[in-house]
């Protein structure tokens, strides 16, 4: 079985990144930000993996385990608090949180 070089790995993980980011930055909409931060929480999973996998330790996999698992009660709590705001407000544009403030 052939091994992906670790340069090329990391390439990877800094694209995937790259567009995590600019999704985040870029977007106004709720549902895309957190596809985003999924986007983004991928990239750090498969740099960790990459580097594990570089040195042969098992580290790197349990850190992505917890990504995982990180990456799964950010969407339960996200998607729950986008379900109650676009109740309240009709929309999920996240310049409209600002009238939630009061």
């Amino acid at each position: 079985m052939q091994q992906v070089p670790l340069d090329h790995a990391l390439l990877v993980a800094a694209i995937l990144f790259g567009i995590g980011l600019t999704g985040l930055l870029a977007r106004r909409n709720l549902l895309f930000m957190l596809m985003s931060i999924e986007i983004l929480l991928s990239a750090a999973g498969l740099a960790f993996v990459a580097a594990a996998s570089r040195w042969g330790q098992a580290d790197g996999q349990v850190m992505f385990i917890f990504i995982l698992v990180m990456a799964g009660a950010e969407v339960s709590v996200g998607l729950a608090l986008v379900l109650q705001i676009h109740h309240a407000l009709k929309t999920l544009d996240s310049d409209a949180i600002r009238q939630l403030r009061g």
